[in-house]
């Protein structure tokens, strides 16, 4: 369990950070970049769940999600070096993923057929749905990008993850407008 005692401790008044595994490094590095993006993504549902009330089941998905991502990040702020830790770390694991496609193939059961792209909007939690949707996409890519990087392991778990969690905040946010039916669709050259 976390404790937090004292929340400022002044350590970081270089521009540099501690990994959970006890590490520091930059405040700008891509490591701490794609945790900190999770973060970002994780408060963004939170602002959609202050719309989400009403819609119980959905509601209780993005809790779970929430939670989840919390995981997610602790796996990122932990490195695998490749060398046996001191103690277990928190990854994310398939039955993660595997929860997150049900809940995708559940609210997707419902939907309308999409007819047209769609337009981020529609009710406040859509849009807050859609945002958060666009930073996990983010998150996404600097993850990919860590991956990329020599001497850089991130877990084939947590890429599947945040790949899925962008296909749930999408179905997600056409559920919150009424099951895609207040959906805001794209129309091609509409201003022409």
């Amino acid at each position: 369990m976390v404790k937090l005692n004292k929340i400022y401790t002044k350590t970081g008044d270089d521009g540099t950070t501690g990994l959970a595994s006890g590490p520091r490094r930059r405040k700008d590095d891509l490591r701490v970049e794609a945790y900190g993006t999770i973060d970002e993504a994780n408060s963004a549902i939170g602002l959609a769940r202050l719309y989400t009330t009403d819609l119980a089941d959905l509601d209780a998905m993005l809790m779970s999600i929430q939670n989840d991502l919390f995981d997610l990040g602790a796996d990122l702020a932990t490195p695998d070096t490749g060398e046996p830790p001191a103690y277990e770390p928190l990854r994310i694991v398939e039955t993660q993923v595997e929860r997150i496609e049900r809940d995708i193939d559940r609210l997707n059961a419902d939907l309308n057929p999409l007819t047209s792209f769609i337009l981020p909007g529609g009710s406040p939690a859509a849009a807050h749905l859609h945002l958060a949707r666009t930073i996990a996409r983010r998150g996404e890519r600097l993850m990919v990008t860590l991956a990329r990087m020599e001497g850089e392991i991130v877990g084939g778990a947590a890429m599947k993850y945040i790949n899925r969690l962008s296909d749930f905040l999408f179905v997600a946010a056409r559920h919150a407008n009424d099951r895609g039916r207040a959906d805001v669709l794209w129309v091609p050259g509409k201003n022409r």
